[in-house]
């Protein structure tokens, strides 16, 4: 119903913009001779002249027409609109002057060019006139007057972005917020205004702007600079309580998208105070081109965005592989949405199935298998130490081996940092999957590989959801120990790494991405709450939980007994592989696989035993199961 009504609204004002347009053409082709004449038009003039009259009315309303002056919106009308306007009069004149000489009808050439004028005025007035009528009648508050007091606005850059911005809110009646100042480090535009609105100083000012005129939101409009200075500004502004937005990069504004639903939340990815990773990966991704990739885990969070950039670069085929059907759905989706050419797969089966695993090998035959299925969350898997043992292991190992049989050319196993002196069953069931790896490329013709990083910002049960849950609920957000450091990495920029490591592959190293500066999890809390407009420890509380067990206060990348090779990438490294006894190594695993089946109470000893480096403390989980057990009994109680 609505739609109907809209384009009736529609067609309503392009018939009243055409019919404007046709009385502009006829007033100005006879206003010309009138004026010339200084006075009535001579009768015979009129007669001999209205067949002409038409045809220029005719031509000229299709030129308009082809100059786009009846599909623009007038109320962003701007010096685009305006150039076409004068080009769309300026060909109705030069027909008028045709058809005048071509009939032998010969006004006096001084009327061409009054006829350009007022055809021009009259044209250009109606639609600018009604673009300052809007403008002035949304400044005076002459329609959608709002009982809601309006949000006061800090734009922070007075260019054009800042400007496009400014004019969208000053010609809208349904955005309540109305802009106050802004902020600029431009000396040349200080003191200045833009639209009235004045520029109030540099980036040094903004927290005393912020007080000074009561701002309630601030607007980052900058979207040439480097994500270093954004970070500085955005590091300025999580200072004040007002609400952050960004405008996400320049091709928004190349492409004319200012508008305010473009504006992004600042995440503390923004904080980080580094320009992001970037890989040529059309240099880079030949080896994905046209070939058969397969994804495990491909529903999850790195799953999902490696089958995103994979996606892009046009492989054979793709097939997605994940026991979560949810997760699943959702990828396939949203790459039938992008790429819908695409030979796209998705298949619900558990890479602890072996039958299945290898069904699915000898349905496909994958050129290349990117391994990201995996149980990741520490403290679920220091309680089901035996889960993270069956899937991480020996779903690994289920892949591994198919890979093999089926003549796979590589495989890659997104590894994590955790799994370097391990002090958790996570992080050591990880090194024992790296083991697999490096012990089946000297088996195989499969160029086997693993890449290890460590948190990556916005993963499913990662530590940045997690708090904005908290300051949703208002609090407290809990972080384990004040002095705890972590490696952060947005999801994309690992994602690339992992993919050009795999074209550096050529069998049996483990790439080290290089995660940066760590950081402490605690500042990234403070930033998180103040981004949100609240004061840490005032409004909202941080609460110290202690360390879980098998955390540790600092990840490493690095095991002493591994060297550091480069590549061309200076983000990408490589670790030298550690000598593993092949044949004792595969024995010892059997015996761990019927441990892990026959659920003993010694798989933490038995994972020691294959992984020297694992450390736990027994007496920690012996405390723990204390505490639960107490815990229990309370609730029996």
């Amino acid at each position: 119903m609505n739609s109907i009504k809209d384009r009736r609204q529609l067609f309503m004002r392009r018939f009243i913009l055409v019919l404007i347009d046709a009385i502009s053409v006829v007033v100005a082709f006879y206003g010309a001779l009138a004026l010339y004449f200084n006075g009535p038009i001579e009768s015979r003039f009129i007669q001999g002249s209205l067949p002409l009259a038409m045809v220029l009315l005719a031509v000229s309303l299709g030129l308009f027409a082809v100059m786009k002056l009846y599909s623009s919106l007038w109320q962003f009308a701007s010096i685009t609109e305006l150039m076409n306007i004068v080009i769309a009069t300026a060909s109705s004149t030069i027909v008028n002057i045709l058809i005048c000489e071509l009939s032998g009808f010969n006004p006096p050439e001084s009327t061409y060019f009054i006829y350009f004028m007022i055809v021009t005025m009259i044209t250009g007035g109606t639609r600018f006139g009604y673009r300052f009528l809007r403008l002035y009648a949304s400044r005076h508050h002459w329609f959608g007057r709002s009982d809601t007091p309006k949000s006061r606005v800090m734009v922070i850059g007075a260019g054009s972005a800042g400007e496009k911005i400014l004019r969208e809110i000053l010609v809208s009646s349904r955005l309540n917020r109305e802009i106050i100042c802004f902020i600029d480090d431009d000396p040349n535009k200080m003191s200045r205004s833009i639209h009235g609105v004045p520029v109030v100083g540099n980036r040094y000012s903004i927290i005393e702007n912020v007080q000074k005129y009561k701002i309630d939101e601030i607007f980052v409009a900058l979207p040439s600079i480097d994500d270093k200075q954004v970070s500085e500004i955005l590091n300025i502004c999580k200072e004040t309580k007002c609400k952050l937005k960004k405008l996400p990069g320049m091709y928004q504004f190349i492409s004319g998208e200012i508008i305010l639903n473009k504006l992004k939340d600042v995440e503390i990815q923004d904080l980080l105070g580094r320009d992001p990773i970037r890989v040529n990966l059309d240099e880079i991704m030949s080896y994905v081109r046209d070939r058969v990739i397969m994804v495990t885990g491909g529903g999850g969070s790195i799953g999902s965005e490696l089958c995103r950039q994979i996606a892009e670069r046009g492989p054979r085929q793709l097939i997605i592989v994940d026991i979560y059907e949810n997760n699943a759905y959702d990828i396939q989706l949203e790459l039938k949405r992008k790429y819908p050419k695409l030979d796209l797969e998705v298949m619900i089966a558990s890479v602890r199935d072996s039958n299945k695993v290898n069904e699915l090998f000898a349905q496909f035959h994958p050129d290349i298998v990117y391994h990201a299925a995996a149980h990741k969350h520490v403290p679920l898997m220091e309680d089901a130490p035996h889960e993270a043992i069956k899937n991480n292991v020996f779903g690994t190992l289920n892949v591994v081996r198919a890979c093999d049989r089926y003549s796979v050319k590589k495989f890659i196993l997104i590894s994590t940092d955790k799994a370097v002196n391990p002090t958790n069953i996570m992080g050591a069931s990880k090194r024992l999957c790296e083991m697999v790896v490096q012990t089946y490329d000297k088996l195989s013709k499969t160029e086997y590989v693993a890449v290890r990083f460590g948190n990556v910002l916005g993963s499913n049960g990662s530590v940045i959801p997690l708090f904005k849950k908290q300051i949703q609920n208002g609090g407290p957000v809990t972080v384990t120990h004040p002095d705890i450091i972590r490696y952060f990495m947005t999801i994309p920029e690992a994602v690339s790494l992992v993919l050009q490591a795999g074209a550096y592959a050529k069998g049996g190293e483990i790439f080290i991405l290089d995660m940066g500066e760590p950081v402490k999890i605690v500042d990234m809390a403070r930033n998180l709450i103040k981004l949100s407009g609240y004061e840490p420890d005032v409004d909202i509380k941080i609460e110290f939980t202690g360390l879980r067990p098998g955390e540790k206060l600092y990840e490493e990348m690095l095991m002493k007994e591994e060297g550091l090779r480069t590549t061309p990438n200076k983000l990408i490294h490589i670790g030298q592989p550690i000598d593993i006894n092949t044949d004792q190594f595969l024995k010892e695993l059997d015996d761990l696989y019927q441990i892990a089946y026959d659920e003993a109470s010694d798989m933490r000893s038995a994972v020691k035993h294959l992984v020297p480096t694992y450390h736990y403390e027994k007496e920690k989980q012996g405390v723990k199961r204390k505490v639960k057990e107490q815990a229990e009994e309370s609730v029996l109680v």
